[in-house]
């Protein structure tokens, strides 16, 4: 430990280890008291240290990402094109032009700097605060204002705003899957522990982030800010680079080619049309416009177009994405990696199971509302009076300091998950906690605590509180681990009545608690025994634990996070879709596998078994083997930050497209690093919403097939006007180009070449951009990550489509030269024939660029009303600039 004096403060340099600290020795440390610090002390500190607060890299502003939208290939070419035009005199195709360009960057300016402004908002949502020991009194102050050596209040429902080290602690439970991805509450107490202890395991220890669930307590802050465990993942973060999306890689390439291809048109078109006699500025002139007419002015817009149309049906799907381009992601993703708590399963502990001596009971309903029945080999069972069932709920719900109740439709939790599970499952059974404690006083009870794993009530009967249970035998109500609770018991309730334990019976109780261990659940034994009042002294409420002998054990409770809705049938469809799904998670190899067997995780697509992989099997890997386990691996137990972001790096190594979902401040560096980050923005955590290209406004994992599937359809309409634009805008080279070559007049006037550019590109292209969804486009496979826009089939069939094109439009010309004649005005007649021909052929092309598998004329053909529109809107102007 390390002290400096400046000014008379005290700067400390953080341990690595305070949680192997004795709590004295921890405030000694800090200078600091159990009373806290003075205001004036903890204002210097402040001053010295700076605000408990992990800063990621600052949102873009209006300004930058009005600069990105201008950032491509494409978009500089057009404004060549646009400069081009007007120097040749064709003041309304560089009109155009610069038009198509301002609606380009307007669209994606709006939807970029929207999707901001929501981030913004859900950032504002959230202001924290922290029950702080100051001048010898608890006050409420700003998170940020923390310092090491303060004191903070933890109670049930604050969250944790600082790492600390904790100096006094009664029943304390915290949630700290937000950091670690443990979904099970984790108790703490107060004993130091060894160095090398793991940040999951360090039980006299809270830190940032985490909320607290149960029981009461105060620690000593040890760091804030970046010092924080938060603060370590968010460096993490702001080391990952951001990974340019498929459809950013493609464009850039398929942009670079096209300055090539222009550079190429307008060279040899030029050359040629000079071998073959042509006046020399107008074979310039072709040239060059030719060249502006192979960059397709209608593809920025359309892509854009495209992207926001989709972004806005993901967004009515609970789906938002941050940036344009991710849209496109999604319907290229060939693997989902999701965290487990609250994405796969519901994030509220479920009472399924509960084994009696005379059978088990199968517990219906999810969550923590009392909507659910008990059912024995398939029958409702009723829960008489006096029953074993009836003094299991019993026991289930008054050994227990949780409550759960009904806000807004919805049932909360108030306390502990797992005890707010019994307290429901008493509920399905029809025994309300407030009603049993009206009639069962409690006067008595004996915290849980790590040592003895297990908790104790003493009640007394509502017949006998008026004589303060004077002279009465209290009823005990028992709960913890089946082995401490079984060494306290000496008989067993059966229907036939309680009986003797003798090996045999605790042999098969043992077997029981075994049996639903291995399937996954989360076990609690039940039992219940008898104190005379003299063992509850007066005026203490406290139970002596040597007292809890001789009990009768009622039965073992199985309970798990189940499955949340529709998430075997998400996955299901995913995997129809040629989607893979990866389970990445801090809960432990236990608790992962059984849920992914229910959810269908640990088979591929083909019924091929998958590995269910521990972090220890990670473990000094070198990148080949990092490429071998995720090819094998479906389930990924005890991840840390580090694991989940090499997953992610080792899938993009095998040139996968990966979509990372997650919630935790522990998920940020993987949701950063993937080709499209998803983050839950109801329960995510700021840095992981900061970290992702998208979230999912419902919190529900379902909600990523509706993404993908617009995702998709994105995709296919990305290729559809770039079928219909590259046919279009290659097919007017070749007819130029092949009249040049026969000898022929040219075909198309300078003026005509621009003009067809905007026209037949821009509407269009633009409706195509709107093509609805194909009923089966879910069930095809994922697009080749590794496969250009223009794979060589698509390549082979744009181009036959633009001969066709071309021949149409030189058939023509051949004709009316046959009938009008070679000189003028017949000349000038046959040059609007194909002028008119090549036009029309481009509108009505459209149709056909609509599939490359269905006819024109299929059964889809009316469909997209906006093609319809546009080629309407075409045909009038065709006409107008003819007659």
């Amino acid at each position: 430990m390390v002290r400096t004096r400046s000014s008379g403060v005290q700067a400390v340099t953080p341990t690595e280890a305070w949680h192997a600290e004795r709590p004295e020795d921890v405030l000694a440390q800090l200078d600091a008291t159990r009373d806290g610090l003075s205001s004036a002390e903890a204002a210097a500190r402040l001053a010295r240290v700076g605000p408990n607060a992990v800063q990621l890299a600052p949102p873009p502003s209006a300004w930058a990402l009005l600069v990105d939208q201008l950032r491509s290939v494409i978009v500089l070419l057009l404004t060549l094109a646009a400069l081009t035009s007007l120097v040749l005199g064709d003041a309304l195709e560089a009109v155009a032009i610069a038009v198509v360009l301002l609606i380009n960057v307007a669209i994606g300016w709006w939807t970029e700097w929207g999707a901001r402004k929501s981030m913004d908002a859900l950032r504002r949502m959230d202001v924290a605060q922290a029950l702080v020991l100051r001048d010898g009194g608890t006050r409420w102050v700003a998170a940020s204002a923390l310092v090491p050596g303060d004191v903070v209040e933890l109670e049930a429902g604050l969250g944790v705003s600082a790492d600390a080290r904790l100096i006094d602690a009664g029943e304390l439970a915290l949630n700290e899957a937000p950091l670690t991805g443990e979904s099970l509450p984790v108790r703490k107490g107060l004993e130091p522990l060894p160095a090398d202890t793991p940040l999951p395991a360090r039980t006299d220890m809270v830190y940032k982030g985490t909320l607290v669930l149960a029981g009461r307590g105060r620690a000593v802050v040890v760091a804030t800010g970046i010092g924080t465990e938060i603060g370590r993942i968010g460096a993490l973060v702001q080391q990952t680079e951001d990974e340019a999306t498929p459809l950013e890689r493609r464009l850039a390439t398929l942009g670079k080619r096209l300055v090539w291809i222009a550079l190429a048109v307008a060279v040899c078109v030029t050359g040629l049309g000079l071998l073959r006699g042509g006046a020399v500025w107008l074979m310039i002139e072709t040239g060059i416009a030719l060249a502006v007419a192979a960059v397709p002015e209608g593809l920025p817009v359309a892509a854009t177009i495209t992207l926001a149309v989709g972004m806005r049906r993901m967004a009515r799907r609970h789906a938002f994405v941050r940036r344009l381009a991710a849209v496109e992601a999604l319907g290229s993703v060939t693997v989902v990696c999701t965290d487990k708590t609250g994405t796969l399963t519901a994030g509220e502990m479920t009472v399924q199971t509960l084994a009696l001596a005379d059978g088990d009971v199968q517990v219906s309903g999810l969550g923590y509302g009392p909507d659910g029945e008990l059912r024995s080999d398939g029958r409702a069972v009723a829960v008489e009076p006096g029953s074993v069932l009836q003094r299991s709920l019993r026991v289930a719900a008054l050994a227990n300091r949780a409550d759960v109740e009904a806000v807004d439709g919805t049932w909360v939790a108030h306390g502990d998950p797992t005890e707010a599970a019994l307290v429901t499952l008493a509920a399905k059974g029809g025994l309300q906690r407030a009603d049993l404690l009206r009639q069962f006083a409690e006067v008595g009870d004996l915290p849980f605590s790590s040592e003895r794993m297990l908790m104790a009530t003493a009640h007394v009967a509502e017949s006998s509180a008026a004589t303060k249970h004077a002279g009465t035998s209290l009823l005990v109500c028992v709960k913890g681990a089946p082995d401490r609770v079984l060494a306290r018991c000496g008989a067993l309730a059966t229907a036939a009545g309680d009986v003797p334990l003798d090996d045999g019976r605790r042999a098969e109780l043992s077997a029981t608690n075994a049996r639903l261990a291995d399937r996954g659940y989360r076990v609690l034994a039940l039992a219940e025994g008898t104190l005379e009042q003299r063992q509850v002294p007066t005026g203490d409420s406290a139970l002596d634990a040597d007292a809890l002998v001789e009990l009768t054990f009622l039965g073992h409770v199985g309970m798990l996070d189940p499955p949340a809705d529709g998430v075997p049938e998400t996955i299901a469809a995913l995997h129809g879709a040629g989607i893979r799904t990866v389970m990445i998670t801090g809960d432990q190899q236990a608790t992962a596998a059984p849920i992914a067997q229910q959810l269908g995780l640990d088979r591929d697509a083909q019924g091929h078994p998958l590995r269910i992989v521990h972090a220890r099997q990670l473990t000094g890997l070198d990148d080949a083997g990092w490429s071998r386990v995720v090819s094998e691996a479906a389930v990924f137990a005890l991840a840390s930050p580090e694991h989940k972001l090499r997953i992610v790096e080792a899938l993009q190594g095998q040139g996968q497209v990966v979509a990372m979902t997650g919630d935790g401040v522990n998920d940020a560096p993987a949701l950063r690093k993937a080709d499209i980050g998803i983050a839950m923005g109801i329960r995510g955590s700021d840095v992981a919403k900061e970290s992702s290209a998208m979230f999912i406004t419902d919190d529900n994992f379902s909600t990523i097939v509706g993404a993908v599937e617009q995702g998709r359809i994105v995709v296919h309409n990305l290729l559809r006007f770039i079928h219909y634009l590259f046919s279009c805008n290659f097919a007017e080279i070749v007819t130029v180009f092949a009249a040049i070559m026969i000898g022929w007049t040219l075909p198309l006037g300078v003026l005509q070449i621009l003009w067809l550019n905007p026209i037949t590109d821009i509407f269009a292209a633009m409706a195509l951009a709107l093509e609805p969804s194909a009923p089966d486009v879910m069930k095809r496979q994922p697009r080749d990550p590794s496969a250009p826009l223009m794979t060589p089939a698509f390549g082979w069939l744009i181009v036959w489509q633009r001969l066709l094109l071309g021949a149409c439009t030189l058939a023509a010309l051949a004709v009316a030269l046959d009938w009008y004649g070679a000189e003028e005005p017949g000349l000038r007649r046959a040059v609007t024939i194909a002028f008119m021909t090549l036009a029309l052929a481009q509108v009505f092309h459209a149709f056909s660029a609509r599939s490359r598998a269905r006819s024109a004329f299929s059964t889809r053909l009316f469909t997209n009303g906006w093609l319809r529109g546009a080629t309407s809107i075409c045909v009038l102007l065709q006409l107008a600039a003819v007659y």
